[in-house]
């Protein structure tokens, strides 16, 4: 392995296209941490480690596969999320709107054209969401008190705070495209892998900390973890992360077969060729959907409930519906969590997946699957196929997106070192990670040189 990283460094333009991915990371890593300066950050953090805040939660978990930090309320507070709305948003109307259509089928320069777009779309959507998160910074009154006038923010340094983050995702956006032009790997996953690994050392001093003050011990009390219990938790961890690389590089094979022609005296093509469906072939997003969705009748429900006396009737319900709809309940949430990836599984495959232009394809270029006729006969079988293995992908989802909560609930640890055994961030963390380590391959192979997975 050492000797295969050595290689790695020694191609010249290789070694350049690492160090700077790593210096714009590390530009990434210092912004992350500078905060507006109208806010109070002592403040901040103590409204999210106490969770007098309603929105706290949705914050903190959207903060994961958006790289920010909102809990400090920074220039990049807003991540690279707007980015990630605004391509998703186009990537839906594309399948229903006619003229995104065209523009996409129009190859590079209609992929321009609709970047073009999606940049204008994330300007539009940062100064929406950075309005109303400076409105919400001033109801929880954690503004500094030279920056109020009679107890308000004035309009003028509200839209010093709202283009201060809005220009934070813009540059957010140009790093990650300068990554993708001159670095290695996508720059803009990336950038959210940085901030989902950023989390791993303080997660794990939370874990250890009390162990290295009261001394190793077996058997758990008091609250600390015992060394067989962190033991259970590393061979959880490789055993969840080994099943993840196992199921996200996961294909379904097809045999094709290429029509022969004769030019000449040569006969052409008749080659045996395999056509690769993935099993999770929606990615991450169904666990990005659900969890988004299932957090908004928690939070709407909490703050009805707080209208209504929790000893009447009715003020007992609204507090057994804000219970059923928290991550802590357990097996109705999860229950309902599991139905939404399914669901969600299903609904981007759909979007993503055409079987009628894959089937068209593999005909016009003289390419069909033994036993089927070209054109319809064989997208409907192509769309049978990928039915049957998106039902094994979201299962894989499903189990991945609550291994978290069972582990928290199971070991007795805090949720924010569960989350690292499964969920969004462990499926963007591995994703990346492939993606770099195929690409670093790539170049490797170009230059006659074994790759990192060979």
């Amino acid at each position: 392995m050492w000797q295969k990283i050595r290689v790695v460094f020694a191609v010249p333009e290789l070694r350049q296209k690492i160090f700077l991915t790593l210096l714009l990371l590390a530009i990434y890593r210092v912004g992350w941490w500078i905060p507006l300066p109208i806010v109070d950050t002592d403040k901040m953090t103590g409204i999210f480690e106490s969770g007098t805040s309603q929105f706290a939660d949705i914050m903190e978990r959207v903060a994961v596969f958006s790289a920010s930090q909102l809990s400090q309320a920074t220039i990049f507070g807003l991540g690279i999320m707007p980015y990630i709305s605004a391509s998703i948003i186009f990537q839906l109307l594309g399948t229903v709107w006619e003229p995104l259509e065209r523009l996409q089928k129009e190859g590079e320069s209609g992929r321009k054209k609709i970047n073009e777009y999606t940049r204008y779309a994330t300007v539009g959507i940062c100064l929406i969401q950075s309005w109303f998160w400076i409105n919400l910074l001033v109801s929880w009154g954690v503004i500094r008190e030279q920056f109020l006038v009679d107890g308000s923010l004035s309009f003028a340094w509200k839209l010093t705070a709202v283009l201060t983050m809005t220009a934070g995702t813009t540059f957010l956006m140009w790093l990650g495209e300068q990554i993708d032009e001159y670095g290695i790997g996508n720059g803009i996953s990336l950038l959210i892998m940085a901030g989902i690994l950023a989390r791993m050392p303080s997660a794990g001093m939370s874990l250890l900390q009390p162990m290295v003050e009261n001394g190793f011990e077996l058997g758990s009390s008091g609250g600390q973890l015992g060394v067989e219990t962190l033991l259970v938790l590393a061979a959880l961890f490789v055993g969840v992360v080994a099943g993840v690389v196992f199921i996200t590089q996961g294909q379904r094979r097809i045999p094709t077969q290429s029509a022969k022609h004769v030019r000449g005296r040569r006969v052409y093509g008749g080659t045996r060729q395999y056509l690769p469906l993935r099993v999770n072939q929606a990615g991450v997003m169904p666990i990005i959907f659900a969890s988004s969705l299932l957090l908004f009748p928690s939070v709407a429900l909490r703050y009805l409930a707080g209208f209504f006396d929790p000893t009447t009737r009715f003020g007992g319900i609204m507090e057994s519906l804000t219970h059923v709809f928290q991550r802590e309940s357990g097996f109705v949430y999860n229950i309902m969590y599991i139905g939404l990836i399914y669901f969600f599984c299903y609904f981007w495959t759909a979007i993503t997946f055409n079987p009628k232009d894959m089937a068209d394809n593999l005909k016009n270029y003289g390419t069909f699957i033994p036993g089927y006729r070209p054109g319809k006969r064989t997208a409907d079988y192509l769309e049978k196929v990928m039915v049957r293995i998106t039902y094994v992908g979201a299962g894989f989802l499903a189990v991945v997106a609550v291994i978290p909560t069972l582990i928290a609930n199971w070991m007795k640890i805090d949720y924010t070192v569960a989350s690292f055994y499964g969920g969004t961030g462990l499926l963007i963390a591995v994703s990346v990670a492939f993606d770099l380590v195929q690409k670093i391959d790539s170049h490797l192979v170009m230059r006659n040189y074994k790759g990192l997975l060979e």
